[in-house]
């Protein structure tokens, strides 16, 4: 989950260079206890081949790495973590490049919303979804009655993120997890999920060999990351173990905890798709407008089938592709998914495909596909064109955020655009 960021899962393993065995124990300690057999019979981990000899350069890094790892386990040690599990974890640590590489390169921050919806709301997802609901009723039913979150809200979050429990991820957690650490652009966040992933390993939920998934570092079917596995994970099936890999009741009830902890209303819909009004002001579609929605209907918002807007008393307008695409009411739920995930894109792709697992129906609105998504090096650009003319972005950073949208708002109204804060090719050339 991410923010939460778990989304690519290809096998990363095969090849890659290693720290050496014997560097990465001789730096862990001097006097090391021999490995703790791993608590539950261990499965294979993805075979590694043998490296050929290694550049100066690769042993360079090996050698880096192997520091990385000493000066992590120092700092575990003082968090409590136990020589044991320190040399259970790191005995046979690889660094793998790829998931550096992948790192910021998720689809659901990088495509289209359309693109991404296509494929995460196909047909076949939501086919072979109400087939898995249907095999998996006694366990999200019993999740869903004991948290107050829709089964369909949960078995969409579980297709999401595993197709339903077939691809939970062939990496290495502790792998993962050193190896964007030692990287060090989100240093801070790795280590401390790799200490997380530490604890879970030293309170034997899960074996070092069976803690895999994606290559962020999430884990399990719905992909948790260490942290919040710690936080909300839950012993639904009374086995002693919290095991999100193999347990369907566990599963569904710790996907059910996280989010009704991270304020989920029961009884709430997620939003509605809803048509504006001629000449609706644009700009109040921004994440910091929220009020009830009789306040919206007031304004002639309406719902796309005719029935009244959902009851939301706290709700804002989300226009995902602008002025110009389809446009939905959304309340507190869809922000607590937003918590699961900081991605719009993936955030909308859980409520209608849950929508879909009932039998409800796809988007009515057309999706503008003729625009064409700006790349990170064009957002950057537009962010410095924009600061460039006094439309405050804040720091370029070839992301977008509240600050950017805001910026593109400022320059959209003073040109007598529609203010709707989406970034546009043509508005790129128009700046440049």
């Amino acid at each position: 989950m991410k923010s939460m960021q778990t989304r690519s899962r290809s096998p990363l393993s095969a090849g890659l260079p290693c720290a050496p065995a014997l560097l990465v124990a001789a730096a862990l300690t001097a006097c090391a206890t021999a490995p703790a057999a791993d608590p539950a019979p261990p499965t294979p981990r993805p075979a590694v081949s043998a490296p050929a000899p290694a550049a100066s350069g690769e042993l360079d890094q090996n050698q880096r790495f192997a520091r990385w790892i000493a000066d992590f386990s120092a700092s575990a040690r003082t968090a409590g973590i136990s020589d044991e599990t320190l040399q259970l974890a790191f005995n046979d640590i690889r660094f793998i490049p790829r998931v550096t590489e992948l790192d910021g390169a998720q689809p659901e921050f990088t495509r289209a919303v359309w693109d991404y919806l296509d494929s995460a709301v196909s047909a076949q997802r939501i086919v072979r979804g109400q087939d898995r609901l249907l095999q998996a009723r006694p366990a999200v039913d019993a999740a869903a009655a004991r948290y107050g979150v829709p089964a369909e809200i949960l078995a969409a979050i579980w297709g999401m993120e595993s197709n339903y429990g077939s691809n939970t991820g062939d990496i290495p957690t502790i792998d993962a997890l050193a190896s964007l650490g030692f990287e060090g652009r989100r240093e801070a966040w790795a280590r401390s999920q790799l200490l997380a992933a530490l604890k879970i390993l030293q309170n034997r939920d899960i074996s070092r060999a069976q803690m895999i998934g994606s290559w962020a570092g999430a884990m399990g079917q719905t992909q948790f990351l260490p942290s919040n596995f710690l936080a909300y994970a839950v012993d639904a099936d009374g086995d002693g173990r919290r095991d999100i890999w193999g347990s369907l009741p566990d599963v569904m009830a710790s996907t059910a905890n996280f989010l009704a902890r991270s304020g989920w209303q029961a009884g709430q819909p997620w939003g509605a798709e809803v048509y504006l009004p001629q000449g609706f002001d644009y700009a109040l579609a921004d994440t910091a407008t929220r009020q009830p929605a009789s306040a919206w209907a007031a304004l002639g918002v309406r719902s796309v089938n005719g029935a009244p807007l959902p009851d939301l008393p706290d709700s804002g307008i989300l226009l995902p592709a602008g002025a110009r695409g389809p446009a939905f009411i959304v309340g507190p739920n869809f922000r607590t998914l937003l918590r699961y995930n900081n991605s719009t894109s993936y955030a909308l792709a859980v409520s209608l495909l849950s929508q879909a697992l009932a039998d409800g129906p796809p988007v009515q609105a057309a999706w503008p596909r003729d625009l064409q998504p700006l790349s990170r090096s064009q957002l950057l650009a537009l962010q410095t064109a924009l600061n460039a003319r006094g439309f405050d972005t804040g720091t370029p950073d070839g992301m977008m955020g509240p600050a950017t949208q805001s910026g593109i708002r400022g320059y959209q109204r003073s040109v007598g655009m529609a203010a709707d804060g989406y970034p546009t090719l043509e508005l790129l050339q128009r700046l440049q």
